[in-house]
C-alpha cells in the first residue's frame, strides 16, 4: 500500500488508484501565482496544476465578458443567419425551432423563444423523440415545419442533414442552422450553418456548446435589427441558460466559455427564469449556485425528459413565463429523473460486469445489450468513463439481440482525446450507420452485427491519439487539507477561482490520517461520516460508496463503514453546503486509503 512516490504512500487506494500530489514544479508555480495574484498558496497551486501562468492569474480569476467576447460576424454565415433572423422578428414572420433532446439543445431553443417573444413571435419548439425519431431534424418533420412556417432554425443540430433541411426548403421555409457538432466536407444547403466546428471556420471558437453559438447569433440579430432602427432586449439575462448548456454539455471551460459560465451563474443567482427557478426548488438547490449544480443537480433533471420521457418538457420548462406552468413540468421532470435513476442503475450493473469480463486496460471501453434504454446509454458511457479514466461507449441493441437488429450508442470521452471525429470516420468507412458528435460526446447507430467490428476499430483510432496511457488508478490531489484548515471561507475562495469542469476539474485535496469518528448509511447507498484530527471535525460524504466497486477493489462504503474509529486516508473536494440558512463546509470523498 505505501509508496514514497505515492502521494501519502498511497500506491493503491481502496478505490484501486494511486494517488499523485502536486509537483516540485507546481508548487514553485503556485507560490508564484498567490505572490503576484493576491491568492492563498492553496488556490495558486491549484491554478499551476491546472496550467494556469503567473501573468495570466488575475484575468483567469476575474474572466470579463467584454474582453473575451469576440465579433460575432468572425464565425461563417453568421452576418446571413443574423440579417435573416432579424427580419423575421421585425416582421412577425411564422418561426419554429428545431432543437436537439438534451440540455444543450432545450437551452438554445428556449433561448430562441424568450429573445423573440420581445418582438411578439410565439415560437414553434420542437423536440423529436428520442426513439422514434433519434437525434437530429428528420425529412417528414422538417417537411411538416416548412409547409407552415417561414423559417426553420436548427440548434444543436442539422450540420449532416441535407435531406432534412431540402425537405423543409422545399416545403417553402427558409432553414438557418446554429451547431457546434463536427461537420461533414460538404454541408446541408441551408441559408447559414453558424457552427464553429466547420471545416472551413477560423475563428477558433470550436469549444462552444451550440447555446453559446445561439447567444452569439442573438447578439448578432440585435446589432443588425438596431441598424433597421428596431429596439432589442438585453441578452445578457440568457447567460443562465448558456452557462447550464456549457457545462452540462461537458465542454471546456476555458476562455469564452469560462466567462459565459461565471456570468450565467450571476444571472441564475436573481432567479429570474421561472423554470430555472422552479427546477432549483424541486432539487433543493439552497445557496449561491454553482457549475456543481448546474452539471450534476438541474442539467440531469433537464435531461431526464429527453432520456425516458416527454423530449419537449426542458425547451418547455426553460422557455416558460409562466409560473405555474413552471413548477408543474419541474415536477413532472423531478419524477422521470426518479425513473431515469432506477433505469440507470440497472444498465450500469450490466454494463459494468461486462466491460470488466472483457478488460478494461485498452483505450476503449465499451458494452452492448438488448433491451437497454437509449435513454441512459450515455449517462452509462460516462459512468464508464469515469470509473476506468478510458474513452467509452455503450449501446442499446434491439430487443432481441439476435445480431440482425440495430444498436443506438452513446460515448463520452477523456480529456485530449477527440471522440467525435473517431466515430465520423467510422461512419464513413461504413462500420456505423450514422455517428459524430464532438470532441467530448458522440452517438452513434450501428448494424448489430457490426458492433464487434466496429468497437475493435474504434479502439484503434483512439490509441492513436493516446486514450489509455494513463493508467486508471491515478488520482491527481491537489494537497493536503485537514479538518482544522477544511474552512467554509477556504471552500468559497476556491468557488470564487472556478467555475470548474471540463479542462479545469475542480481541486481534490487529502484529509490525512483523519479519525473516522462516526459513519453512517444514509439514503439510497451513501455514507455520511464525521472526521476528527483531534482538534478540529469536519462532515463528509461519499455518493454511491456502497456501489459497485472499481474491479479488483473494495467497495469505498464498506472500508469506511469498517473503519469507523480508526484513522485513514481520505481524498475528495470541498462543498459547501447551505442548510436551514446555515451555512458549513463537507467533504464529498472519491476515495480512501488506511493510514498505518
Amino acid at each position: 500500500m505505501l509508496d514514497a512516490a505515492a502521494y501519502l504512500g498511497v500506491a493503491r487506494s481502496v478505490g484501486g488508484r494511486r494517488w499523485v500530489g502536486p509537483s516540485a514544479a507546481v508548487e514553485r508555480m503556485g507560490a508564484a501565482i498567490a505572490q503576484r495574484a493576491g491568492v492563498t498558496e492553496i488556490v495558486g497551486r491549484v491554478l499551476a496544476a491546472r496550467g494556469v501562468a503567473p501573468e495570466e492569474a488575475g484575468a483567469y480569476l476575474a474572466p470579463s465578458l467584454k474582453a473575451l467576447m469576440p465579433d460575432p460576424s468572425t464565425l461563417r454565415d453568421m452576418d446571413a443567419a443574423a440579417e435573416r433572423l432579424a427580419r423575421a422578428a421585425r416582421d412577425g414572420e411564422r418561426i419554429a425551432v428545431f432543437g436537439d433532446y438534451d440540455v444543450d439543445g432545450a437551452c438554445a431553443s428556449a433561448m430562441l423563444a424568450r429573445w423573440l417573444r420581445h418582438f411578439g413571435v410565439g415560437a414553434t419548439l420542437y423536440i423529436p423523440d428520442r426513439i422514434d425519431e433519434g437525434y437530429g431534424p428528420n425529412d417528414p418533420a422538417m417537411a411538416a415545419l416548412g409547409a407552415v412556417h417561414d423559417l426553420v432554425i436548427c440548434v444543436d443540430c442539422g450540420s449532416l442533414s441535407h435531406g432534412p433541411v431540402a425537405a423543409a426548403r422545399a416545403a417553402g421555409a427558409d432553414v438557418l442552422i446554429a451547431d457546434h457538432h463536427l461537420c461533414g466536407e460538404t454541408l446541408p444547403e441551408a441559408l447559414a450553418v453558424v457552427n464553429p466546428n466547420r471545416q472551413d471556420e477560423t475563428a477558433g471558437l470550436g469549444p462552444l456548446c451550440a447555446a453559446g453559438v445561439t447567444f452569439l447569433l442573438i447578439v448578432a440579430a440585435n446589432r443588425a435589427l438596431r441598424r433597421l432602427g428596431v429596439a432589442t432586449p438585453d441578452p445578457l439575462p440568457l447567460l443562465d441558460l448558456v452557462a447550464l448548456a456549457t457545462v452540462a454539455d461537458v465542454a471546456p471551460l476555458t476562455g469564452l466559455n469560462r466567462a459565459f459560465v461565471r456570468q450565467g451563474l450571476k444571472v441564475l443567482a436573481a432567479r429570474g427564469n421561472a423554470g430555472l427557478r422552479a427546477l432549483a426548488d424541486v432539487a433543493r438547490l439552497s445557496g449561491p449556485p454553482g457549475s456543481f449544480h448546474l452539471g450534476y443537480m438541474l442539467g440531469p433533471r433537464i435531461n431526464a425528459g429527453g432520456r425516458v420521457g416527454e423530449a419537449w418538457l426542458g425547451a418547455r420548462l426553460l422557455s416558460t413565463e409562466d409560473v405555474r406552468e413552471a413548477e408543474a413540468v419541474a415536477a413532472r421532470l423531478e419524477a422521470l429523473n426518479e425513473e431515469r435513476r432506477a433505469i440507470e442503475a440497472e444498465v450500469l450493473a450490466q454494463a459494468l460486469a461486462q466491460a470488466e469480463a472483457r478488460g478494461a486496460d485498452g483505450p476503449l471501453v465499451w458494452a452492448a445489450g438488448p433491451g437497454w434504454h437509449p435513454g441512459v446509454v450515455g449517462i452509462v458511457a460516462s459512468r464508464l468513463k469515469e470509473r476506468f479514466n478510458r474513452p467509452a461507449v455503450v449501446i442499446g441493441l434491439d430487443a432481441a439481440g439476435d445480431g440482425k437488429g440495430e444498436g443506438k450508442g452513446s460515448g463520452r470521452s477523456t480529456q485530449g482525446v477527440d471522440l467525435g471525429s473517431s466515430i465520423a470516420a467510422l461512419a464513413r468507412e461504413g462500420l456505423l450507420l450514422k455517428g459524430g458528435g464532438h470532441r467530448m460526446a458522440a452517438g452513434l447507430s450501428v448494424a448489430g452485427d457490426m458492433v464487434e467490428p466496429a468497437m475493435a476499430r474504434l479502439a484503434e483510432l483512439l490509441a492513436r491519439q493516446g486514450a489509455g496511457r494513463e493508467g486508471p488508478s491515478d488520482l491527481r490531489l491537489d494537497g493536503a487539507v485537514g479538518p482544522g484548515a477544511a474552512t467554509v471561507a477556504l471552500a468559497e475562495t476556491l468557488e470564487q477561482a472556478g467555475p470548474w469542469g471540463a479542462s479545469a476539474p475542480a481541486p481534490r485535496f487529502a484529509a490525512p490520517a483523519v479519525r473516522i469518528a462516526s459513519a453512517r448509511i444514509v439514503g439510497a447507498g451513501h455514507v455520511a461520516l464525521r472526521l476528527s484530527d483531534g482538534a478540529a471535525s469536519l462532515d463528509a460524504i461519499a455518493f454511491g460508496a456502497l456501489d459497485a466497486p472499481r474491479p479488483g477493489a473494495d467497495s469505498l462504503g464498506d472500508f469506511l463503514l469498517g473503519r469507523a474509529g480508526e484513522r485513514a486516508h481520505l481524498a475528495g473536494r470541498l462543498m459547501l453546503d447551505d442548510w436551514k440558512g446555515r451555512r458549513r463546509v463537507k467533504l464529498q470523498l472519491d476515495d480512501a486509503a488506511p493510514a498505518f
